[in-house]
């Protein structure tokens, strides 16, 4: 057991060292990779006119491509490689007209298939509004990520500027709009709560979009200001073991894993990036990562994962929503959290 004093010294380490002490983060990553390429089916997005293979495996596949390159594991990368040919191979519906089906070339992308992936990304911004964002925003605090990700991944694979340029624009506007005095985000303009996933997408777009943008780039200062006033907010909702909730600011409120990850993963990296400053960061990050241990199985399955969720104007909604174990959006950010321990 360790002692409370060598646990008090981990936590207040620099992240950089609590990442090279972590040795369970490869074993955890390993496990939550598997749990998801072991899967038979694989997840669609069916809602209204919209078809496509279902974001939660990109994210999936991001995450477990992120891990194989910090632990340089060759056969994992080639697993998700075999999968991604599987989804080809089985030529899968996708529409190419919503934000959640175009988020599917970032796995192209991550896996050097430019030719495929290039074309979501351009596709994205076939129709922009009066302000030069694409017509597939809504204003949902989800797209940060799915937006962002997708963009910086073509950033990415050919360093041209339009599309960080793409990502930062949106970051601006979204942060612009959506972010409420206390720093945190409502899952809607008609669900005035803190959900505890929903902010976890804006918490993981905005620290991605930040780790690439230049400190000179017009948009890098209100949105490195958005982000740090989340995450002055977030630190201060963390409970005392070190999880978040499934409405940030209830205390009532059940303790949820997926957007745990998420905030994990968020302050790690900027804590790694300098994004963050001072030592509370990279303690909260080290303190979610050790409690979020306890829900992962010997399977690799995170527990305690939120079911998908829509707006609701109740808070009895939010909090009555049932868990499942093994879901893709917990297994999602539990590898983007493992990967930035060990990377």
């Amino acid at each position: 057991m360790i002692r409370r004093e060598a646990l008090l010294l981990m936590l207040a380490a620099p992240l950089g060292a609590m990442r090279d002490a972590e040795p369970s983060a490869a074993r955890i990553g390993r496990l939550s990779a598997g749990a998801w390429l072991d899967r038979a089916d694989l997840m669609m997005y069916d809602v209204g006119d919209v078809h496509a293979l279902h974001y939660a495996e990109i994210c999936c596949a991001h995450g477990a491509l992120r891990l194989a390159r910090a632990v340089r594991d060759k056969a994992l990368s080639e697993r998700v490689a075999a999968r991604y040919a599987r989804v080809i191979a089985a030529n899968l519906p996708n529409t190419r007209n919503h934000v959640d089906a175009n988020v599917f070339g970032v796995w192209p992308l991550e896996l050097g298939d430019r030719a495929a992936g290039l074309g979501f990304a351009d596709g994205q911004w076939a129709e922009t509004a009066p302000d030069g964002l694409t017509k597939q925003a809504r204003y949902w605090i989800d797209d940060i990520w799915m937006i962002g990700a997708l963009q910086l991944a073509a950033w990415r694979a050919t360093r041209r500027r339009v599309y960080l340029d793409r990502a930062a624009l949106m970051a601006r506007l979204y942060v612009a709009k959506l972010q409420q005095p206390n720093g945190l985000f409502h899952h809607g303009p008609d669900a005035p709560f803190f959900w505890g996933r929903g902010n976890g997408w804006v918490a993981a777009g905005l620290a991605e979009i930040l780790s690439e943008l230049p400190r000179s780039h017009p948009d890098y200062p209100p949105v490195l200001a958005g982000y740090r006033k989340m995450m002055a907010a977030l630190l201060a909702h963390q409970a005392e073991d070190g999880m978040w909730r499934q409405l940030i600011d209830h205390p009532e409120a059940w303790k949820e894993t997926s957007g745990t990850a998420m905030f994990g993963f968020a302050m790690a990296l900027g804590a790694r990036r300098g994004l963050l400053t001072g030592p509370a960061y990279a303690a909260a990050a080290r303190k979610a990562w050790t409690a979020l241990r306890s829900y992962v199985g010997e399977d690799g399955k995170l527990s305690n994962v939120c079911v998908g969720t829509g707006q609701s104007q109740d808070a009895a909604y939010y909090l009555g929503r049932p868990t499942v174990t093994g879901d893709l959006h917990g297994q999602a950010g539990l590898l983007w959290f493992a990967a930035e321990m060990v990377g």
